[in-house]
């Protein structure tokens, strides 16, 4: 059975907020209402925000991040080493392993990890632009980042099989993360230490 709305247009907001990542249509029709209640300028801004966000955010030329500007801070800033890179899944992992405040190289976010049940190969994440920038000779070392699942380790795997060839050291976060966890929920402590506690990758 159908939920039955007094208004098409609420049915319709309702049906766009659940399209939303882990929210079901009772959520959307929660959130909706509430935005109903707020006053006209706090939901036109939050429509401006989601809006110039989609039209305005960059992607770092460099390491993929999301950044306003064609190079992030991260990439931008002299203070970080610029010998070490980080390779990341996505854009939280990024937040999670800065949050340990452990790090101070670079990143490179692949923008996904591969795993053919989900159709996702090699060629769909950016694993391309990180060979290109080991290529320059200036990176000394590359941390494997990734989840501990099957599809991150497959991962892995090709990342150090395409380095191989080049005279870069290339290393694994420890498994102080359970099997199976994806590193923007594991707490900082346990990431602080697996990263510091990071061993050679061996294939």
């Amino acid at each position: 059975m159908t939920d039955k709305y007094p208004s098409a247009l609420l049915e319709k907001a309702v049906s766009e907020f659940s399209k939303l990542p882990g929210i079901g249509r009772k959520s959307a029709l929660r959130l909706v209402l509430y935005m109903l209640r707020r006053e006209d300028e706090e939901v036109d801004a939050f429509g401006r925000a989601i809006t110039t966000l989609k039209h305005e955010v960059k992607y770092c030329r460099v390491c993929h991040n999301i950044s306003d500007t064609e190079v992030c801070p991260i990439c931008s800033d002299v203070r970080r080493d610029d010998t070490t890179i980080c390779v990341v899944e996505n854009i939280q992992d990024v937040m999670a392993v800065e949050k340990t405040q452990q790090y101070n190289g670079l990143y490179h976010v692949l923008g996904g990890i591969i795993s053919p049940m989900d159709g996702i190969g090699p060629n769909d994440i950016a694993v391309e632009s990180l060979v290109e920038r080991v290529k320059s000779g200036k990176i000394k070392e590359v941390i494997l980042a990734l989840s501990s699942t099957m599809e991150g380790d497959t991962t892995n795997f090709y990342i150090s099989r395409k380095l191989a060839g080049f005279d870069v050291a290339v290393s694994v976060i420890a498994r102080g993360i359970s099997v199976g966890d994806e590193l923007e929920y594991t707490d900082e402590v346990t990431l602080g230490r697996s990263i510091i506690n990071r061993t050679p990758f061996k294939q």
